[in-house]
Parts: C-alpha cells; sequence; structure tokens
C-alpha cells in the first residue's frame, strides 16, 4: 500500500534517489509495490544497485521487482529477513504497516542482542511515527525496556536526516565489534 499521503511516496522517492546518488545500494524485500518499491525504482533510475529478497509465494502473486540488480527468490519469510539482515549495512524504515514494523522490530531486537550493531532509522514522515515512538518511550517508563535499548532506534523527519545519521553512526561505530558471533545461528 502506498499509504493515505502523497508525502510517504514522495519521501519514498526521495530515498531511493538520494541513496543511489551517494553510492550506497538497497537492500529490501523485492517486490514492486508500495512504498519500498517507490524506493527501488528510484534508486535504479538513479544509476544505483539493488538487491530484493522475495518468498516464491508472492513473486509467484507476480509482485516481484524483476527489473533489480539482483533478485533473491527464497522460501520463508524467515530466509528473507536473515538475507536482507545478513547484506544490508543499516536498516532504515519509512511509513509502513505489519510487515515494516515486523522487520524493524526484529532488527532492533538483534540489535539489542548485539547479533548486530548496524543503525537502525525511522523515517518518521509528518510524524507518522509519532504514536509508536510514544509508546516505546511508556514502555522505558514503566520499566519494560532499558533506555539504552530505545536509544537504537534513530528517528530522522526525511532522507536527508535519515543518511546523515546512518552515517555518522557508521564513524562512530567502527570501533565497535559487529556482533557477537555466539548468536549468529539464532538468524539462521
Amino acid at each position: 500500500m502506498d499509504g493515505a499521503k502523497p508525502e510517504y511516496l514522495a519521501t519514498a522517492r526521495e530515498m531511493g534517489q538520494k541513496i543511489a546518488k551517494r553510492g550506497y545500494g538497497v537492500v529490501y524485500g523485492g517486490a514492486t509495490v508500495g512504498a519500498m518499491g517507490a524506493v527501488s525504482d528510484a534508486a535504479l533510475a538513479a544509476g544505483g544497485a539493488v538487491m530484493g529478497v522475495i518468498p516464491d509465494v508472492l513473486m509467484d502473486r507476480e509482485i516481484g521487482h524483476r527489473e533489480l540488480t539482483e533478485l533473491h527468490v527464497v522460501r520463508t519469510m524467515h530466509e528473507r529477513k536473515a538475507l536482507q539482515a545478513e547484506r544490508a549495512d543499516a536498516f532504515v524504515a519509512l511509513p509502513g504497516g505489519y510487515g515494516t514494523l515486523d522487520e524493524f522490530i526484529e532488527v532492533i531486537t538483534w540489535a539489542k542482542l548485539r547479533i548486530h550493531a548496524k543503525p537502525c532509522v525511522l523515517v518518521n514522515t509528518g510524524g507518522f511515527y509519532d504514536g509508536l515512538l510514544e509508546f516505546l518511550d511508556h514502555c522505558v517508563s514503566e520499566g519494560f525496556l532499558k533506555r539504552p535499548h530505545r536509544d537504537l532506534i534513530l528517528v530522522a523527519r526525511d532522507a536527508d536526516e535519515a543518511l546523515a545519521l546512518v552515517e555518522r553512526e557508521w564513524e562512530l561505530r567502527a570501533e565497535i565489534p559487529p556482533h557477537d558471533a555466539r548468536l549468529d545461528e539464532l538468524v539462521k
């Protein structure tokens, strides 16, 4: 789905263009639809590399993007998320629904467990994630989430700020071991 406000797709297109112009690639779920379909199309149009990972059942429904630089068709959602996480250097979530939340919360949980030390950014277009961020702050105040774990989520207003946060975190985290190798088996 594209969202109710035109600014959601505009931000997605801008994100794809800016990722490509900085010389980075996109790793995503491999579909032609929704905000991430717009990100991938914009990145490709700007000369960027785009890798998609899609379960065969979704490919069969003809929503798989066949014009990507790389397209991996896998059996399960678990395989999809593991390959995406392995190949990505950062995680950026645009406004979205269940799938976006599922994937983003999972990578935040993996960061908390030190399975990875990659930046995790929510792009809060037009305040889209304000309610989620308030909920997470409530989890901290109620003792269900530690403040340092809440702070693993970086928040940006737009594509420029999101990419600046990612680049800053890459510099800051250059000294941090990327993950605890003993936990690798958890994500396979």
